[in-house]
Protein backbone atom coordinates (compact mmCIF):
# COMPACT_ATOMS: atom_id res chain seq x y z
CA UNK A 1 0.00 0.00 0.00
CA UNK A 2 1.27 3.21 -1.07
CA UNK A 3 2.05 6.11 1.20
CA UNK A 4 -0.57 8.49 2.04
CA UNK A 5 1.10 11.51 1.03
CA UNK A 6 1.70 10.05 -2.62
CA UNK A 7 -1.55 9.29 -3.19
CA UNK A 8 -3.33 12.46 -1.90
CA UNK A 9 -3.43 16.26 -2.96
CA UNK A 10 -1.71 18.45 -0.01
CA UNK A 11 -3.48 21.93 0.88
CA UNK A 12 -1.14 24.65 2.38
CA UNK A 13 -3.34 26.77 5.26
CA UNK A 14 -1.84 29.93 6.32
CA UNK A 15 -3.60 29.67 9.89
CA UNK A 16 -3.62 34.03 10.33
CA UNK A 17 -5.41 34.77 6.98
CA UNK A 18 -7.73 31.26 6.33
CA UNK A 19 -10.64 31.53 8.34
CA UNK A 20 -11.37 34.08 11.26
CA UNK A 21 -13.85 32.52 13.57
CA UNK A 22 -14.11 34.97 16.60
CA UNK A 23 -13.69 38.13 14.95
CA UNK A 24 -10.44 39.34 16.39
CA UNK A 25 -8.57 39.94 12.80
CA UNK A 26 -6.84 36.88 13.04
CA UNK A 27 -7.34 33.71 11.15
CA UNK A 28 -7.42 30.66 13.63
CA UNK A 29 -8.16 26.97 14.56
CA UNK A 30 -11.90 26.71 15.13
CA UNK A 31 -11.78 28.58 11.89
CA UNK A 32 -10.05 25.71 9.80
CA UNK A 33 -12.21 23.64 11.93
CA UNK A 34 -15.00 25.25 10.07
CA UNK A 35 -13.99 24.93 6.59
CA UNK A 36 -12.76 21.19 6.73
CA UNK A 37 -15.93 20.23 4.80
CA UNK A 38 -15.13 23.04 2.26
CA UNK A 39 -11.71 21.02 1.81
CA UNK A 40 -13.53 17.93 1.49
CA UNK A 41 -15.34 19.01 -1.02
CA UNK A 42 -12.02 20.10 -2.71
CA UNK A 43 -10.52 16.78 -2.63
CA UNK A 44 -7.78 17.57 -0.78
CA UNK A 45 -6.26 14.79 1.91
CA UNK A 46 -3.41 16.48 3.73
CA UNK A 47 -3.60 19.89 5.37
CA UNK A 48 -0.39 21.68 6.03
CA UNK A 49 -0.56 24.34 8.65
CA UNK A 50 1.94 27.15 8.80
CA UNK A 51 3.47 27.80 12.31
CA UNK A 52 0.78 27.83 14.95
CA UNK A 53 3.09 27.42 17.84
CA UNK A 54 3.53 30.37 20.06
CA UNK A 55 5.81 33.04 18.72
CA UNK A 56 5.99 36.65 19.00
CA UNK A 57 5.25 36.70 15.27
CA UNK A 58 8.06 39.20 14.05
CA UNK A 59 8.14 36.54 11.57
CA UNK A 60 4.59 35.47 11.63
CA UNK A 61 4.76 32.72 13.87
CA UNK A 62 8.77 31.24 12.13
CA UNK A 63 10.22 32.37 15.34
CA UNK A 64 9.03 30.18 17.48
CA UNK A 65 8.80 31.07 21.46
CA UNK A 66 7.38 27.41 22.88
CA UNK A 67 7.39 24.43 20.45
CA UNK A 68 5.06 22.80 22.99
CA UNK A 69 2.03 25.60 22.97
CA UNK A 70 -0.11 27.28 20.42
CA UNK A 71 -0.36 30.35 20.09
CA UNK A 72 -3.04 31.93 21.61
CA UNK A 73 -3.73 34.10 18.39
CA UNK A 74 -4.91 31.19 16.96
CA UNK A 75 -6.87 29.20 19.77
CA UNK A 76 -6.26 26.60 22.59
CA UNK A 77 -4.28 22.99 22.45
CA UNK A 78 -7.76 22.21 22.78
CA UNK A 79 -8.85 23.68 19.84
CA UNK A 80 -5.39 21.87 17.88
CA UNK A 81 -6.51 18.48 19.56
CA UNK A 82 -10.52 19.04 17.97
CA UNK A 83 -9.17 19.89 14.44
CA UNK A 84 -7.11 16.55 14.59
CA UNK A 85 -9.94 14.59 15.49
CA UNK A 86 -12.75 16.63 13.16
CA UNK A 87 -10.00 16.25 10.37
CA UNK A 88 -10.01 12.31 10.94
CA UNK A 89 -13.78 12.31 10.41
CA UNK A 90 -13.22 13.38 7.31
CA UNK A 91 -10.03 11.01 6.01
CA UNK A 92 -8.04 14.40 6.18
CA UNK A 93 -4.62 14.49 7.73
CA UNK A 94 -2.72 17.33 9.53
CA UNK A 95 0.91 18.45 8.57
CA UNK A 96 2.97 20.60 10.97
CA UNK A 97 5.39 23.33 10.00
CA UNK A 98 8.57 22.49 11.71
CA UNK A 99 10.68 25.00 12.00
CA UNK A 100 14.19 24.15 13.44
CA UNK A 101 16.74 25.99 12.27
CA UNK A 102 16.51 29.06 15.07
CA UNK A 103 13.92 30.29 17.14
CA UNK A 104 12.49 33.17 18.33
CA UNK A 105 14.92 35.09 21.15
CA UNK A 106 11.93 35.07 23.31
CA UNK A 107 12.33 31.35 23.58
CA UNK A 108 13.25 30.54 27.16
CA UNK A 109 16.42 28.54 25.77
CA UNK A 110 17.74 31.49 24.00
CA UNK A 111 17.13 33.89 27.45
CA UNK A 112 19.21 31.33 29.37
CA UNK A 113 21.89 31.26 26.92
CA UNK A 114 22.12 34.91 26.97
CA UNK A 115 22.25 34.39 30.85
CA UNK A 116 25.17 32.58 30.58
CA UNK A 117 23.26 29.04 31.99
CA UNK A 118 25.75 26.54 31.87
CA UNK A 119 23.15 24.05 29.62
CA UNK A 120 21.96 26.63 27.62
CA UNK A 121 25.07 28.38 26.57
CA UNK A 122 25.94 26.04 23.54
CA UNK A 123 22.14 25.70 22.17
CA UNK A 124 23.45 28.73 19.91
CA UNK A 125 26.08 29.86 18.07
CA UNK A 126 27.08 32.73 20.03
CA UNK A 127 30.81 34.37 19.20
CA UNK A 128 32.91 37.15 19.97
CA UNK A 129 33.10 40.03 18.17
CA UNK A 130 35.90 40.84 16.27
CA UNK A 131 37.03 44.42 17.36
CA UNK A 132 33.70 46.31 16.88
CA UNK A 133 32.95 44.21 13.92
CA UNK A 134 30.76 40.92 13.47
CA UNK A 135 32.47 37.43 14.14
CA UNK A 136 32.67 36.83 10.14
CA UNK A 137 31.14 38.46 6.67
CA UNK A 138 27.93 36.38 6.79
CA UNK A 139 24.90 37.56 5.17
CA UNK A 140 21.29 37.22 6.52
CA UNK A 141 18.80 36.28 3.82
CA UNK A 142 16.80 39.23 5.11
CA UNK A 143 19.25 41.60 3.79
CA UNK A 144 22.46 42.74 6.06
CA UNK A 145 24.89 41.18 8.34
CA UNK A 146 23.86 37.80 9.62
CA UNK A 147 25.00 38.27 13.06
CA UNK A 148 23.44 40.28 15.70
CA UNK A 149 25.21 41.86 18.89
CA UNK A 150 24.29 40.70 22.31
CA UNK A 151 23.39 44.23 24.48
CA UNK A 152 25.73 45.22 26.57
CA UNK A 153 28.71 42.54 25.41
CA UNK A 154 31.06 42.46 22.23
CA UNK A 155 29.32 38.94 22.07
CA UNK A 156 27.02 38.36 18.82
CA UNK A 157 24.60 35.88 17.96
CA UNK A 158 24.05 33.92 14.34
CA UNK A 159 20.46 34.59 12.58
CA UNK A 160 20.49 33.68 9.13
CA UNK A 161 17.04 35.19 8.80
CA UNK A 162 15.36 37.52 11.24
CA UNK A 163 17.11 39.81 14.18
CA UNK A 164 14.70 38.06 16.46
CA UNK A 165 15.77 34.39 15.01
CA UNK A 166 18.49 32.69 16.48
CA UNK A 167 20.21 29.83 14.69
CA UNK A 168 20.60 26.89 16.82
CA UNK A 169 23.90 24.55 16.91
CA UNK A 170 23.43 21.20 15.69
CA UNK A 171 27.16 20.09 16.78
CA UNK A 172 25.48 20.29 20.48
CA UNK A 173 23.86 16.67 21.31
CA UNK A 174 21.55 18.27 23.01
CA UNK A 175 19.75 20.07 20.84
CA UNK A 176 19.22 17.09 18.50
CA UNK A 177 17.41 15.53 21.38
CA UNK A 178 15.39 18.53 22.16
CA UNK A 179 14.01 18.37 18.60
CA UNK A 180 13.68 14.49 18.70
CA UNK A 181 11.36 15.81 21.78
CA UNK A 182 9.27 18.04 19.88
CA UNK A 183 8.97 15.98 16.53
CA UNK A 184 7.28 12.84 19.35
CA UNK A 185 5.31 14.94 21.14
CA UNK A 186 3.64 16.29 17.98
CA UNK A 187 3.53 12.63 16.67
CA UNK A 188 2.15 11.29 19.89
CA UNK A 189 -0.87 14.14 19.39
CA UNK A 190 -1.86 12.59 16.00
CA UNK A 191 -0.25 15.25 13.32
CA UNK A 192 0.48 13.35 10.34
CA UNK A 193 4.33 14.59 9.13
CA UNK A 194 6.20 18.05 8.91
CA UNK A 195 7.24 20.37 6.43
CA UNK A 196 10.68 21.06 7.75
CA UNK A 197 11.82 24.85 6.92
CA UNK A 198 14.63 26.00 5.34
CA UNK A 199 16.10 22.63 6.34
CA UNK A 200 19.45 22.52 4.63
CA UNK A 201 20.55 25.17 6.22
CA UNK A 202 20.67 23.63 9.76
CA UNK A 203 24.29 22.42 10.19
CA UNK A 204 27.04 25.15 10.05
CA UNK A 205 30.59 23.11 9.33
CA UNK A 206 32.15 26.33 10.07
CA UNK A 207 32.54 29.96 10.91
CA UNK A 208 35.17 31.49 8.31
CA UNK A 209 34.50 34.49 6.60
CA UNK A 210 33.08 34.26 2.86
CA UNK A 211 34.54 35.49 -0.89
CA UNK A 212 34.52 39.21 0.33
CA UNK A 213 33.56 39.77 -3.70
CA UNK A 214 30.54 37.97 -3.29
CA UNK A 215 27.17 40.34 -4.32
CA UNK A 216 25.17 38.57 -1.52
CA UNK A 217 24.54 35.34 0.31
CA UNK A 218 27.88 35.24 1.51
CA UNK A 219 28.36 32.12 3.92
CA UNK A 220 26.25 29.72 2.10
CA UNK A 221 29.23 26.94 1.23
CA UNK A 222 29.72 26.47 5.12
CA UNK A 223 26.23 26.18 6.16
CA UNK A 224 23.71 24.84 2.85
CA UNK A 225 23.77 21.16 2.28
CA UNK A 226 26.72 20.37 4.79
CA UNK A 227 27.49 16.21 5.55
CA UNK A 228 26.16 17.84 9.13
CA UNK A 229 22.73 17.76 7.83
CA UNK A 230 22.36 14.55 6.66
CA UNK A 231 23.74 13.22 9.52
CA UNK A 232 21.27 15.05 11.75
CA UNK A 233 18.16 13.80 9.86
CA UNK A 234 19.38 10.42 9.97
CA UNK A 235 19.59 10.50 13.63
CA UNK A 236 15.42 12.04 13.53
CA UNK A 237 14.34 9.01 11.13
CA UNK A 238 16.58 6.33 13.04
CA UNK A 239 15.53 7.84 16.56
CA UNK A 240 11.60 9.09 16.45
CA UNK A 241 10.20 8.80 12.49
CA UNK A 242 10.45 5.44 12.04
CA UNK A 243 8.16 4.61 14.80
CA UNK A 244 5.39 6.43 13.40
CA UNK A 245 3.84 6.29 9.51
CA UNK A 246 4.69 9.71 8.94
CA UNK A 247 6.96 12.03 6.20
CA UNK A 248 9.11 14.82 6.19
CA UNK A 249 8.89 17.42 3.53
CA UNK A 250 12.05 19.69 3.46
CA UNK A 251 12.19 23.63 2.24
CA UNK A 252 15.51 23.37 0.77
CA UNK A 253 17.21 26.33 -1.36
CA UNK A 254 20.07 26.13 -3.94
CA UNK A 255 19.90 22.17 -3.69
CA UNK A 256 21.03 20.11 -6.63
CA UNK A 257 19.94 16.73 -8.24
CA UNK A 258 22.41 15.12 -6.55
CA UNK A 259 21.98 16.51 -3.09
CA UNK A 260 18.15 16.16 -3.41
CA UNK A 261 18.60 12.27 -4.64
CA UNK A 262 20.70 11.66 -1.23
CA UNK A 263 18.50 13.00 0.79
CA UNK A 264 15.53 10.61 -0.79
CA UNK A 265 17.60 7.77 -0.83
CA UNK A 266 19.22 7.75 2.44
CA UNK A 267 15.86 8.66 3.80
CA UNK A 268 16.60 11.74 5.54
CA UNK A 269 13.86 13.45 3.48
CA UNK A 270 10.73 12.18 1.53
CA UNK A 271 10.29 14.89 -0.86
CA UNK A 272 11.59 18.42 -0.78
CA UNK A 273 10.76 21.78 -2.34
CA UNK A 274 13.33 22.88 -5.23
CA UNK A 275 13.80 26.27 -6.42
CA UNK A 276 14.39 26.95 -9.80
CA UNK A 277 11.54 27.40 -11.64
CA UNK A 278 10.61 29.95 -9.70
CA UNK A 279 13.01 32.04 -11.34
CA UNK A 280 11.02 32.14 -14.63
CA UNK A 281 10.51 35.47 -13.76
CA UNK A 282 12.92 37.10 -12.23
CA UNK A 283 16.76 37.56 -11.87
CA UNK A 284 18.54 34.22 -10.32
CA UNK A 285 21.81 36.11 -9.52
CA UNK A 286 19.53 39.53 -7.88
CA UNK A 287 16.20 38.31 -7.66
CA UNK A 288 14.90 41.38 -6.53
CA UNK A 289 14.50 42.41 -10.10
CA UNK A 290 11.99 40.81 -12.73
CA UNK A 291 12.58 39.69 -16.02
CA UNK A 292 9.73 39.13 -18.91
CA UNK A 293 8.03 35.05 -17.60
CA UNK A 294 9.52 32.86 -20.01
CA UNK A 295 7.45 29.70 -20.10
CA UNK A 296 10.11 27.65 -21.48
CA UNK A 297 12.04 28.24 -18.48
CA UNK A 298 9.50 27.67 -16.35
CA UNK A 299 8.38 24.07 -17.53
CA UNK A 300 12.19 23.21 -18.52
CA UNK A 301 12.65 23.62 -14.68
CA UNK A 302 10.09 21.33 -13.63
CA UNK A 303 11.42 18.66 -15.93
CA UNK A 304 14.64 18.61 -14.85
CA UNK A 305 13.33 17.86 -11.64
CA UNK A 306 10.73 15.22 -12.25
CA UNK A 307 13.70 13.46 -14.75
CA UNK A 308 16.61 13.77 -11.81
CA UNK A 309 15.26 13.14 -8.34
CA UNK A 310 13.20 9.74 -7.24
CA UNK A 311 10.52 11.89 -5.85
CA UNK A 312 9.80 15.97 -5.32
CA UNK A 313 6.87 17.95 -3.56
CA UNK A 314 5.31 20.54 -6.59
CA UNK A 315 4.20 23.24 -6.42
CA UNK A 316 3.66 27.07 -8.03
CA UNK A 317 2.48 29.27 -4.57
CA UNK A 318 3.09 29.32 -0.61
CA UNK A 319 3.55 32.05 1.77
CA UNK A 320 6.71 32.54 0.12
CA UNK A 321 6.13 32.98 -3.17
CA UNK A 322 3.45 36.01 -5.03
CA UNK A 323 0.60 34.64 -6.79
CA UNK A 324 0.84 32.27 -9.81
CA UNK A 325 -1.55 33.35 -12.18
CA UNK A 326 0.36 37.04 -11.95
CA UNK A 327 3.38 35.67 -12.25
CA UNK A 328 2.83 32.68 -15.10
CA UNK A 329 -0.71 33.48 -16.71
CA UNK A 330 -2.08 36.10 -18.53
CA UNK A 331 -4.80 38.08 -16.08
CA UNK A 332 -5.69 40.87 -18.94
CA UNK A 333 -7.05 38.75 -21.29
CA UNK A 334 -7.33 34.95 -20.49
CA UNK A 335 -7.45 35.13 -16.71
CA UNK A 336 -9.59 31.91 -16.18
CA UNK A 337 -7.87 30.00 -19.27
CA UNK A 338 -4.12 30.32 -17.79
CA UNK A 339 -5.38 29.36 -14.24
CA UNK A 340 -6.42 26.33 -15.35
CA UNK A 341 -3.77 25.60 -17.15
CA UNK A 342 -1.56 26.11 -13.91
CA UNK A 343 -3.76 23.79 -12.21
CA UNK A 344 -3.69 20.97 -14.64
CA UNK A 345 0.54 21.33 -15.10
CA UNK A 346 0.43 21.37 -11.05
CA UNK A 347 -1.50 18.32 -10.51
CA UNK A 348 -0.08 16.67 -13.42
CA UNK A 349 3.66 16.25 -12.30
CA UNK A 350 5.39 13.10 -10.64
CA UNK A 351 5.15 13.93 -7.08
CA UNK A 352 3.22 14.65 -4.36
CA UNK A 353 1.33 18.66 -5.58
CA UNK A 354 0.69 21.50 -3.19
CA UNK A 355 -1.89 23.57 -3.21
CA UNK A 356 -1.67 27.12 -1.50
CA UNK A 357 -4.88 28.74 -0.20
CA UNK A 358 -6.49 30.34 -2.53
CA UNK A 359 -5.15 28.96 -5.34
CA UNK A 360 -7.67 26.94 -6.10
CA UNK A 361 -10.06 29.90 -7.01
CA UNK A 362 -7.37 32.03 -8.79
CA UNK A 363 -6.50 34.70 -6.13
CA UNK A 364 -4.44 37.32 -7.37
CA UNK A 365 -1.59 39.63 -5.87
CA UNK A 366 -2.63 42.95 -4.45
CA UNK A 367 -3.22 45.98 -7.10
CA UNK A 368 -1.66 48.32 -4.72
CA UNK A 369 -0.09 48.02 -1.17
CA UNK A 370 2.02 50.50 0.29
CA UNK A 371 5.73 49.90 3.02
CA UNK A 372 3.46 51.25 5.38
CA UNK A 373 0.68 48.60 5.04
CA UNK A 374 3.03 45.43 4.17
CA UNK A 375 3.74 43.44 7.32
CA UNK A 376 6.31 41.10 5.91
CA UNK A 377 9.31 41.71 7.61
CA UNK A 378 11.93 40.59 4.81
CA UNK A 379 9.94 42.70 2.29
CA UNK A 380 10.72 45.78 4.87
CA UNK A 381 14.08 45.16 5.32
CA UNK A 382 14.62 44.61 1.51
CA UNK A 383 13.01 48.02 1.02
CA UNK A 384 15.12 49.89 3.46
CA UNK A 385 18.18 48.14 1.97
CA UNK A 386 17.65 48.70 -1.91
CA UNK A 387 16.82 52.56 -1.64
CA UNK A 388 19.95 52.73 0.46
CA UNK A 389 22.08 50.92 -1.65
CA UNK A 390 20.68 51.68 -5.13
CA UNK A 391 20.07 55.27 -4.02
CA UNK A 392 16.62 55.50 -5.81
CA UNK A 393 12.90 56.75 -4.65
CA UNK A 394 10.63 55.40 -2.30
CA UNK A 395 8.44 54.75 -5.59
CA UNK A 396 11.03 52.93 -6.69
CA UNK A 397 12.07 51.03 -4.37
CA UNK A 398 8.89 49.88 -3.44
CA UNK A 399 7.86 48.33 -7.06
CA UNK A 400 10.54 46.70 -7.00
CA UNK A 401 9.98 44.98 -3.77
CA UNK A 402 6.05 44.31 -4.57
CA UNK A 403 6.71 43.08 -7.78
CA UNK A 404 9.06 40.51 -6.71
CA UNK A 405 9.20 39.70 -3.20
CA UNK A 406 6.29 40.89 -0.97
CA UNK A 407 5.39 38.22 0.80
CA UNK A 408 1.99 39.67 2.15
CA UNK A 409 0.42 38.94 -1.55
CA UNK A 410 0.21 35.61 -0.68
CA UNK A 411 -0.69 36.20 2.87
CA UNK A 412 -3.99 38.40 2.03
CA UNK A 413 -7.01 37.17 3.88
CA UNK A 414 -8.80 34.65 1.96
CA UNK A 415 -11.68 35.77 -0.13
CA UNK A 416 -14.83 33.24 1.21
CA UNK A 417 -17.51 35.99 -0.52
CA UNK A 418 -17.96 39.18 -1.35
CA UNK A 419 -19.40 40.36 2.13
CA UNK A 420 -17.53 43.22 4.61
CA UNK A 421 -13.92 41.19 4.19
CA UNK A 422 -14.60 38.93 2.14
CA UNK A 423 -15.90 36.61 4.38
CA UNK A 424 -12.36 36.13 6.32
CA UNK A 425 -14.65 36.97 9.21
CA UNK A 426 -18.01 39.36 10.00
CA UNK A 427 -15.63 41.83 12.40
CA UNK A 428 -14.25 45.13 11.92
CA UNK A 429 -10.99 44.44 11.52
CA UNK A 430 -7.97 42.10 9.65
CA UNK A 431 -4.65 41.70 10.90
CA UNK A 432 -3.38 42.12 6.71
CA UNK A 433 -5.69 44.09 4.19
CA UNK A 434 -8.17 42.16 2.02
CA UNK A 435 -7.28 42.24 -1.23
CA UNK A 436 -9.33 44.72 -3.50
CA UNK A 437 -10.51 42.05 -5.58
CA UNK A 438 -12.65 40.14 -3.25
CA UNK A 439 -15.85 40.79 -4.97
CA UNK A 440 -14.50 39.27 -8.16
CA UNK A 441 -12.66 36.70 -6.60
CA UNK A 442 -14.37 34.63 -3.82
CA UNK A 443 -15.23 31.08 -2.84
CA UNK A 444 -18.85 31.85 -2.71
CA UNK A 445 -19.28 33.02 -6.05
CA UNK A 446 -16.95 30.36 -7.93
CA UNK A 447 -19.23 27.53 -6.05
CA UNK A 448 -21.99 28.30 -8.16
CA UNK A 449 -20.07 28.73 -11.11
CA UNK A 450 -19.90 25.12 -13.28
CA UNK A 451 -16.58 26.81 -15.21
CA UNK A 452 -15.17 28.38 -12.49
CA UNK A 453 -11.59 28.06 -11.19
CA UNK A 454 -12.49 26.35 -8.19
CA UNK A 455 -14.79 23.83 -10.10
CA UNK A 456 -11.90 23.32 -12.03
CA UNK A 457 -9.95 22.20 -9.76
CA UNK A 458 -12.21 19.94 -7.97
CA UNK A 459 -12.55 18.09 -11.23
CA UNK A 460 -9.06 17.75 -11.58
CA UNK A 461 -8.15 16.84 -8.20
CA UNK A 462 -11.03 14.36 -8.59
CA UNK A 463 -9.02 12.99 -11.61
CA UNK A 464 -5.69 12.67 -10.12
CA UNK A 465 -7.73 11.18 -7.34
CA UNK A 466 -8.69 8.52 -8.66
CA UNK A 467 -5.76 8.18 -11.66
CA UNK A 468 -3.12 5.41 -10.64
CA UNK A 469 -1.17 7.14 -13.98
CA UNK A 470 -0.94 10.63 -11.93
CA UNK A 471 -0.64 9.78 -8.56
CA UNK A 472 2.32 6.70 -9.78
CA UNK A 473 3.21 6.64 -13.32
CA UNK A 474 6.41 7.67 -14.76
CA UNK A 475 7.49 10.75 -16.16
CA UNK A 476 8.36 11.15 -19.97
CA UNK A 477 10.04 14.26 -21.27
CA UNK A 478 7.93 15.83 -24.00
CA UNK A 479 8.68 19.21 -25.25
CA UNK A 480 9.19 22.47 -23.41
CA UNK A 481 8.78 26.07 -24.77
CA UNK A 482 7.59 29.52 -24.64
CA UNK A 483 4.09 27.79 -26.24
CA UNK A 484 3.47 24.32 -27.11
CA UNK A 485 4.59 21.90 -23.88
CA UNK A 486 3.99 18.21 -23.41
CA UNK A 487 4.77 15.42 -21.76
CA UNK A 488 3.83 12.17 -20.95
CA UNK A 489 2.97 10.11 -17.46
CA UNK A 490 3.05 6.05 -17.92
CA UNK A 491 1.55 3.81 -15.46
CA UNK A 492 2.13 0.04 -16.20
CA UNK A 493 -0.38 -0.44 -19.64
CA UNK A 494 -1.55 3.34 -19.38
CA UNK A 495 -0.07 6.79 -20.58
CA UNK A 496 -1.74 10.17 -20.40
CA UNK A 497 0.16 13.04 -22.82
CA UNK A 498 -0.31 16.69 -20.89
CA UNK A 499 -0.83 19.32 -23.36
CA UNK A 500 0.06 22.82 -22.36
CA UNK A 501 -0.40 26.61 -24.43
CA UNK A 502 1.45 28.88 -22.86
CA UNK A 503 0.49 32.05 -25.24
CA UNK A 504 -2.11 33.90 -25.83
CA UNK A 505 -2.44 32.71 -29.46
CA UNK A 506 -4.15 29.46 -31.24
CA UNK A 507 -1.19 27.03 -32.13
CA UNK A 508 -1.24 24.39 -34.39
CA UNK A 509 -1.16 21.02 -32.90
CA UNK A 510 0.65 17.93 -34.74
CA UNK A 511 0.62 14.07 -33.23
CA UNK A 512 1.34 10.85 -34.56
CA UNK A 513 0.11 9.44 -31.25
CA UNK A 514 -4.19 7.84 -31.40
CA UNK A 515 -5.53 10.21 -28.56
CA UNK A 516 -8.76 10.38 -26.77
CA UNK A 517 -9.18 13.84 -24.18
CA UNK A 518 -9.90 13.41 -20.64
CA UNK A 519 -10.24 16.66 -19.24
CA UNK A 520 -9.12 20.01 -20.92
CA UNK A 521 -10.11 24.36 -19.86
CA UNK A 522 -12.09 24.03 -23.27
CA UNK A 523 -15.00 22.28 -24.56
CA UNK A 524 -13.79 21.54 -28.17
CA UNK A 525 -13.63 18.52 -29.93
CA UNK A 526 -11.21 19.62 -32.69
CA UNK A 527 -7.43 19.58 -31.74
CA UNK A 528 -6.01 20.45 -35.12
CA UNK A 529 -5.35 23.79 -33.21
CA UNK A 530 -5.03 24.47 -29.39
CA UNK A 531 -6.98 27.69 -28.57
CA UNK A 532 -4.95 30.31 -26.21
CA UNK A 533 -3.56 28.76 -23.00
CA UNK A 534 -5.12 25.59 -23.92
CA UNK A 535 -4.83 22.83 -21.17
CA UNK A 536 -5.49 18.96 -21.33
CA UNK A 537 -4.99 15.55 -20.45
CA UNK A 538 -5.32 12.74 -22.89
CA UNK A 539 -5.18 9.05 -23.02
CA UNK A 540 -3.04 7.59 -25.87
CA UNK A 541 -4.48 4.68 -27.48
Amino acid sequence: MAKAFKERVIYQIYPASFKDSNNDGWGDINGIISKLDYLKDLGVGILWLSPVYESPMDDMGYDISNYYKINPRFGTMEDFDNLIVEAKKRDILIVMDLVINHTSTKCEWFKEAIKGNPKYQDYYIIKEGKGNKAPNNWDSAFTGSAWEKIENSNKYFLRLFCDTQADLNYHNENVILEVEGIIKFWLDKGVYGFRCDVINSIYKTSLENDNPLKLYNKGTKFYQNQEGMFNVLKRFRNDVLSHYDTFLVGETGAITPKIGTRLINENCLDMFFEFDHIYADKSKILPIFRHKFSAKKLVSALFKRQLEVPYIANYLENHDQLRSVNRYGNVDKYYNESAKLLATLLLSLKGTPFIYQGEEIGSLNYKEISINETNDIAAKMTFTTIKKILRISDKKARKLVNETINRDHARAPMQRNSNQNGGFNDGNITWLKVNELYKEINVAKEENDENSILNFYKKVIKFRNESDVLKFGDFLEGKASNSLNYFYRRYKNKCYMIVLNFSPKKIKFNTPLDIKLLISNYKINDFKYLDPYFAGIFEVL
